[in-house]
């Protein structure tokens, strides 16, 4: 209880310190739907030209599985996180948590909760209203268990997420600037988790060795789950392998920080 307490609280002050951003959140929710539009445009062009079904996707289908992508984005994407935890190890700030009971994962995990709150909060009008304008593509779950699957499925992504994030941030402990390493790593990770577009219209062999991966995970699987395009055997599995990873990548987490600290100089500090 005293734990629940104790990072609760680091949850309040989050939210408490998000709200103050919460018009650049706005304005960047708002700009999110550039892309969007570019998207809506483009697909628009190629089943014109005459493709009735591309994969299993007709028009409608494609515009839903986008406005899933918005909407997934939103609940468990981390927002700046990796920099502002790479910028407490530049600056020496990690130095008080090494001499304070506190948890920095949990700290951040905490904080990345809040993040999520506050932005989803703050983005509900406009990407309702996106719904809205896209609604006659719209296709809700047919089966009552979807949703509860799907709301397990996001909250692994996030998860995911977190923690992958968490771990690029590591890398400060080694190297002065990490710009490169997000930069590389978040490239394979837009192309990869399905932002780009579904990753069911890539060769059968490629599929097959990218759901090994934990990018498909973060963003094009709870999409599928949504859609109900995976059930049975294949939903169970892919739900393991998103529990596998997030506790791959917490292992990790956990060791960069042990293997980080022992060599951590408080040059800011």
């Amino acid at each position: 209880m005293n734990r629940l307490r104790k990072y609760g609280k680091v949850f309040d002050v989050g939210l408490q310190n998000t709200f103050v951003y919460r018009w650049n959140f706005l304005l960047r929710s708002l700009f999110a739907l550039v892309p969007l539009a570019g998207t809506v445009l483009i697909w628009k062009a190629i089943f014109s030209g005459g493709e009735g079904t591309i994969s299993g996707y007709d028009y409608a289908a494609m515009i839903w599985y986008f406005l899933l992508v918005l909407m997934v984005d939103n609940l468990v994407t981390p927002t700046e996180d990796e920099w502002q935890i790479a910028n407490d190890i530049r600056e020496g700030q990690i130095s008080a948590f090494l001499i304070k009971p506190l948890d920095y994962l949990a700290y951040r995990f905490s904080l990345f909760l809040s993040y999520r709150l506050v932005y989803t909060l703050v983005t509900l009008v406009p990407v309702a209203a996106v719904f809205f304008f896209f609604r006659e593509y719209a296709a809700l779950p047919s089966r009552w268990e979807t949703w509860p699957l799907f709301t397990l499925s996001a909250a692994l992504a996030a998860g995911i997420s977190f923690l992958i994030a968490y771990c690029v941030a590591m890398c400060a402990f080694w190297v002065l600037e990490i710009s490169t390493i997000v930069f590389i790593l978040y490239s394979f990770e837009y192309f990869l988790s399905g932002h780009t577009f579904p990753l069911d219209l890539m060769p059968a062999w490629f599929q097959a060795v990218l759901m090994w991966l934990p990018f498909p995970y973060q963003m094009f699987f709870p999409v599928q789950v949504f859609m109900e395009k995976v059930t049975g055997v294949a939903l169970w599995r892919g739900l393991a392998m998103q529990a596998l990873w997030m506790a791959l990548v917490y292992g990790l987490a956990r060791w960069m920080w042990r293997r980080g600290v022992t060599q951590y100089q408080a040059f800011g500090g």
